[in-house]
């Protein structure tokens, strides 16, 4: 299963200029999911990261697993027709940081359910540029219902 821009702003809270993905190539709801960012030289974090070269802060390559994450899960049920999206909250993050990554890269994002939890999950993820592994997280999150 496949999902372009604006399948995926069905599923995820986030909004301009945070949305940190540009297509789902891969899906498996609830088990696995894979996507794509496209690194542009006009997102909104490279502002301040860094003025004389620009790199992709860790923090914004998380978030983009974490979406990844929101995505696989949210796939499962899909969206909510009436009233709010579940919140979702990070409980901890434990990441590595291979390379560094600059506009016109092309990050591939993968995602796995490692263990789903009554009220959360544990979920893997992955980052690379080409055959390039830049990033890694265990990400661990609970899931709130209005």
């Amino acid at each position: 299963m496949q999902l372009d821009f604006e399948e995926i702003k069905k599923l995820i809270p986030q909004r301009f200029p945070f949305i940190m993905l540009d297509r789902v190539v891969e899906l498996e709801p609830g088990m696995r999911a894979v996507a794509i960012k496209n690194v542009s030289g006009n997102d909104i974090f490279f502002l301040g990261h860094f003025p004389e070269k620009a790199i992709m802060p860790g923090a914004a390559m998380i978030e983009a697993m974490a979406q990844a994450a929101i995505v696989m899960f949210a796939s499962k049920n899909g969206p909510p027709e009436v009233g709010p999206k579940p919140l979702y909250y990070f409980g901890s993050v434990k990441a590595r940081f291979l390379h560094a990554v600059t506009p016109g890269d092309q990050i591939r994002i993968t995602v796995e359910n490692v263990k789903s939890l009554p009220t959360g999950a544990y979920v893997s993820g992955a980052a690379s540029v080409g055959e390039t592994k830049v990033a890694e997280a265990e990400l661990v999150f609970s899931v709130k219902h209005e």
